[in-house]
C-alpha cells in the first residue's frame, strides 16, 4: 500500500510538473512577445522623440545662423560708415560747433576769429610798435585761439554727456524691463535728462518724427557726439532692430562698461597727475620768468621783441618750448 500510494504521489508530482512547465512555457511565450513588442514601442516612440529634437535643434540652428549672419551684416554695415566718417580727419566747421553746443553760425565764428585777431594784433602793435610781429599776432590769435576755443568746449561738452550717458542707459533698461517701448524711453531721455544729454536725444526723437528709423537715428548720435560709447550705444539697438535679442541686457552690460572705463580713466589720471603737475610746472615756468624780469627789468628783455636776433631767438624758443608741451602732454595722456 505504501508502493501504490508513492506510485501516485510520484504521477501526480509529474502531472503537476509537466503541467507547470506547460504554463509556464506558454507564459513565457507571451510575456516575452509582450515585451519585444513594448521594447518595440519605446524604440519607436524614442527614434520619434529624437527626430522630433533634431527638428528642433536643426530649426534652431537655422535661427541662429540667421542672425548671426544678419549681425555680421549689420556690423559689415556699420564698420563701412564708420570708416568712411573716419576717412575724414576734421569734421566741418558747423558740425563743429554744433557738437560744442554753442548757438552760432559759421558766419558769426569767422567774425569772432577776425575781431580776436585783430585785437590781439593791436595789442602787440601798442606793446612793440613792430607792424610784422602785430600781424603774425593777428593771423595766429585769428587762427589759432577760436579754434583752441571752440576745439576746448567740443571736449568739455563731449565730457559732460559721457558722464551722464551710463545714468541714461540705466534709466532706458529699467523703462524696457517695465514694458516700455525704446521710442517712450527715448522720449523720457530727453524730456528728464540733464544737458548735453537732453538736446542730443531730443534730436533722436526729433529726426524720428521726421520720419527716420530708430536705429539710424541712434547710429546719427555718433556723428553728432563721436565718440566710441555713442557708437558703441547705436550698433547695439541696430542689431537688437535687425537681428533681435534682449535689448535690455545689451544696454545694461554697455552701461557697466561705460562705468568701468571711467573708474579705469579715473585710477589711470590719479596716477599720471604727479607727471601732468611736473609738465605744468616746467611748461609754465619760461613764460613766468619771462613775465617776472619785465616786471622788474623791461629794459633787460625789451630787446627780444624790439630787435631782430631778439625776435629770431624768441621765435624759436616758443617753437621749442610748443614741441616740449606736446610732448610732455602726449606722454601723460593715455587712451583707455
Amino acid at each position: 500500500m505504501f508502493g501504490l500510494d508513492l506510485t501516485i504521489w510520484l504521477i501526480i508530482l509529474l502531472v503537476g510538473v509537466a503541467a507547470g512547465c506547460l504554463a509556464y512555457a506558454f507564459l513565457f511565450s507571451n510575456i516575452e512577445t509582450e515585451t519585444r513588442v513594448a521594447n518595440r514601442i519605446k524604440r519607436v516612440k524614442a527614434a520619434e522623440t529624437d527626430w522630433d529634437t533634431v527638428a528642433v535643434t536643426r530649426q534652431k540652428l537655422n535661427e541662429a545662423a540667421k542672425r548671426r549672419k544678419s549681425i555680421q551684416e549689420s556690423l559689415k554695415t556699420l564698420e563701412e560708415k564708420q570708416k568712411k566718417n573716419a576717412s575724414q580727419k576734421s569734421p566741418p566747421l558747423k558740425m563743429q560747433i554744433q557738437q560744442a553746443g554753442w548757438k552760432i553760425g559759421v558766419g558769426h565764428f569767422h567774425i569772432a576769429s577776425v575781431a580776436t585777431g585783430l585785437a590781439a594784433g593791436a595789442m602787440m602793435f601798442f606793446m612793440t610798435g613792430r607792424p610784422l610781429l602785430a600781424l603774425g599776432v593777428v593771423f595766429a590769435a585769428g587762427l589759432g585761439l577760436p579754434r583752441w576755443i571752440l576745439s576746448f568746449a567740443r571736449k568739455r561738452r563731449m565730457k559732460a554727456f559721457l558722464d551722464e550717458f551710463p545714468n541714461a542707459l540705466d534709466v532706458m533698461v529699467r523703462a524696457i524691463k517695465s514694458g516700455l517701448p525704446l521710442n517712450d524711453s527715448l522720449h523720457l531721455i530727453a524730456a528728464e535728462a540733464q544737458e548735453p544729454l537732453r538736446t542730443e536725444f531730443r534730436r533722436i526723437v526729433e529726426a524720428q518724427q521726421f520720419g527716420m528709423s530708430v536705429p539710424e537715428a541712434c547710429v546719427r548720435l555718433h556723428a553728432n557726439i563721436p565718440l566710441p560709447e555713442t557708437s558703441f550705444f547705436g550698433i547695439v539697438v541696430a542689431i537688437q532692430a535687425q537681428a533681435g535679442g534682449n535689448l535690455s541686457e545689451a544696454l545694461g552690460n554697455l552701461s557697466r562698461v561705460l562705468r568701468d572705463r571711467k573708474k579705469m580713466k579715473a585710477k589711470v589720471n590719479a596716477l599720471s597727475m604727479e607727471a601732468k603737475a611736473s609738465a605744468a610746472i616746467i611748461g609754465s615756468l619760461p613764460f613766468i620768468i619771462v613775465l617776472l624780469v619785465y616786471l622788474t627789468t623791461p629794459d633787460y628783455i625789451i630787446t627780444l621783441f624790439t630787435e631782430p636776433r631778439g625776435n629770431i631767438i624768441l621765435g624759436a624758443s616758443l617753437v621749442w618750448m610748443t614741441i616740449g608741451i606736446f610732448v610732455m602732454r602726449n606722454m601723460t595722456n593715455f587712451e583707455i
